[in-house]
């Protein structure tokens, strides 16, 4: 029974013994930790400042000509003669292109050759005809064969020409391709033709942004091979119908093409101007933290103490244009937002300012 008493009365004071320097231990932890001062947290900021903002519709499309062809052949034939180089630039109806017609030049000098002697006779039988020394049907015979050939040198001329492709329009030529001496099918392609004296991008925009766009409404243009040079245009027309299954409208823009520095069939952005609004936040797009519970920013202001806290403030969004981003509501002009270190804030927390430039975008794109 002693026995049984002793090993208890250890137990007891092992146990408690544990639970006493955990006691101790935790008193200890608390008072080390009461008196170690307020974290703070460090953090980037910016003023928001109220300036104007020019608004945009936002758009993509393909870049077009003003006129474009692939020029090609009618008829079957040899290349007789090349009269263009490629790359080089050509006027409305300059020849570009003869196919070998030397059979239907001497049909048509045959049936010239014919010709005043048919006339002759239709206006001799004519006379004759109105004396009444001749026939209805003689006068008739006489009439048809003089127009019939009149119509068969008309045929021929036309053959002929169909033979020599000409411009259709002022424009530079690409690479021909086609060889002098070659056989070449109806529809054959010979070498593109483009006025680049005004393109055109056409775009499609939301059926809701419809209100927004007007005839003449000034629209910048951004390419890949240009990306810092805006190309001016306006809108020229906006199609009349707004397609039923995607709730896009089509609208076009003309754009000078002075430089050259467009060509068809670019990629291009389109931002369609819109009346600019005076007064506006404007602030960073990395001092808006993205949730799906809403968009908020962390605001900084001094306690009563002068120590610097942020307080969260949920904001609205509007448009976003490169690094920047339109506050529609949420933060006023002159408060003191967070741009960078939003990841371990909340409410209230201390947070000290601190210098960066790791969020200034670099001067040239480094290489990879």
């Amino acid at each position: 029974m002693k026995k049984w008493l002793v090993m208890l009365l250890i137990a007891l004071l092992l146990f408690g013994s544990v639970i006493g320097f955990n006691l101790f231990k935790q008193q200890k932890i608390a008072e080390y930790m009461a008196s170690m001062p307020e974290p703070d947290f460090p953090v980037t900021v910016t003023t928001a400042e109220s300036s104007n903002w020019v608004p945009a519709i936002e758009a993509i499309g393909f870049i077009e000509p003003n006129q474009g062809v692939t020029i090609t052949t009618e008829v079957a034939g040899v290349i007789k003669s090349i009269d263009f180089a490629s790359g080089s630039t050509v006027k409305a109806n300059q020849q570009l292109l003869m196919l070998d017609s030397d059979v239907e030049l001497a049909n048509l000098k045959s049936a010239q050759a014919r010709l005043p002697a048919a006339r002759a006779k239709y206006e001799r039988y004519r006379g004759l005809f109105k004396k009444g020394s001749i026939s209805k049907e003689a006068y008739d015979d006489a009439e048809a064969s003089y127009f019939s050939l009149s119509a068969d040198i008309e045929s021929l001329k036309a053959t002929i020409d169909r033979r020599t492709i000409k411009a259709p329009f002022d424009g530079v030529v690409g690479l021909r391709n086609v060889f002098l001496g070659q056989y070449i099918q109806p529809g054959t392609d010979v070498v593109r033709l483009e006025d680049t004296t005004l393109m055109k991008l056409r775009f499609t925009v939301p059926q809701t942004d419809i209100s927004d766009i007007h005839l003449g409404q000034d629209v910048e243009i951004f390419v890949d091979a240009y990306p810092d040079t805006p190309f001016n245009g306006k809108i020229s027309a906006i199609e009349p119908a707004v397609n039923y299954q995607s709730g896009l409208v089509q609208v076009q823009a003309d754009i000078p093409n002075n430089e050259g520095q467009l060509r068809s069939g670019m990629f291009a952005r389109a931002h369609i101007i819109l009346p600019t609004l005076e007064n506006q936040i404007i602030l960073p797009q990395t001092a808006i933290t993205y949730t799906l519970y809403g968009d908020n920013v962390y605001i900084a202001s001094q306690d009563e103490n002068g120590d610097l806290r942020v307080k969260q403030e949920v904001v609205k969004v509007g448009e976003r244009k490169g690094d920047k981003v339109h506050i529609l509501s949420g933060v006023k002009a002159g408060e003191t937002v967070v741009t960078s270190g939003q990841v371990r804030l909340s409410n209230h927390v201390k947070v000290r300012v601190v210098e960066s430039d790791s969020l200034e975008a670099p001067a040239e794109t480094p290489m990879l």
